[in-house]
């Protein structure tokens, strides 16, 4: 084999392997995050079970059916639909879920296409997915009629997914909670490089950059929430732990800086990344009051 077969042959072995870990990256076991959400308390399965629900199955704008369940336990009053985060599915946002429905919301939880029992073969990390949460937006607008309130909650990949929604597809929701967002993937991914390996060597991003493209039809470059926060006039609640050495919390603060209008921001003290509420949830809870109250988004008052 000539050197230049060889190189290219470790390019697209190179590019492979990198585009299947973007794509492609393991998810949790189902059942596994049922008990895990189980064991700590957060999931009572039979209190669950006895919410006035509906299964609703929801086709995205390429085809993809996105499993969602609409919850009413107070019909008239307004609704949080909850994005989670990679790996996860939806069972992982009913903690977040039950602080609104104890507010007077109804709420809609759906599994990202990909995850739980929604379809779809990889994961683009908000750029599909956000198309995703427009149909469900629409579905909840097409049930409740052109004057439903709404908010949206989202962790991690769910927070950038609501945040690329809102700054690029349309600011429909009253409010938004972004909890653990990156605010550029290219960024992310450098950091991830840097844990890794100790260093993102700009060929590599290069590579992934185009892999993705060939594989997945998205640009990495398009997954810029610092980008699409700038256009979103709608109360933001930003959200982040101080020890989350995953997705860093400088993310969270330059999104919360270039953000104009009404925002509010809570960095908790404790917990790695995506645990805000698992580590502090007395302290989550009262910045997510005072936000609600501030900006008379608090159905009970």
């Amino acid at each position: 084999m000539s050197s230049g077969s060889a190189a290219a042959v470790l390019l697209a072995g190179t590019g492979l392997y990198l585009s299947q870990r973007i794509l492609y990256r393991m998810k949790k076991a189902d059942k596994a995050i049922v008990e895990r959400e189980r064991k700590a308390g957060r999931f009572d399965e039979n209190a669950y079970e006895q919410l006035p629900k509906e299964d609703v199955w929801i086709t995205s704008e390429d085809g993809i059916r996105i499993k969602s369940v609409f919850i009413t336990p107070t019909p008239g009053n307004p609704y949080v639909i909850f994005c989670h985060g990679v790996t996860e599915h939806k069972v992982n946002s009913i903690k977040y879920m039950n602080l609104f429905l104890k507010r007077g919301f109804n709420a809609v939880i759906y599994d990202h296409r990909r995850h739980g029992e929604s379809e779809g073969a990889f994961t683009s990390y908000g750029h599909f997915e956000k198309m995703d949460l427009k149909a469900v937006a629409d579905e909840l607008v097409r049930r409740e009629g052109p004057h439903v309130r709404f908010g949206i909650h989202g962790e991690s990949m769910g927070a950038v997914t609501l945040l690329l929604y809102a700054g690029t597809i349309e600011d429909r929701a009253d409010f938004y909670v972004a909890d653990c967002p990156f605010s550029d993937f290219r960024e992310q991914l450098e950091h991830q490089m840097r844990r890794e390996i100790g260093g993102a060597p700009r060929f590599l991003l290069t590579i992934a950059e185009w892999s993705v493209w060939l594989r997945g039809r998205y640009k990495l470059s398009e997954l810029t929430p610092l980008e699409a926060v700038k256009n979103i006039k709608k109360p933001i609640l930003f959200i982040h732990s101080m020890d989350d050495k995953f997705i860093l919390p400088r993310m969270t603060e330059a999104l919360f800086e270039v953000k104009e209008g009404p925002k509010e921001i809570y960095f908790a003290p404790n917990g790695a990344h995506a645990q805000s509420y698992n580590e502090n949830p007395e302290q989550y809870e009262e910045a997510l009051n005072a936000f609600l109250r501030k900006y008379n988004l608090d159905p009970n008052h």
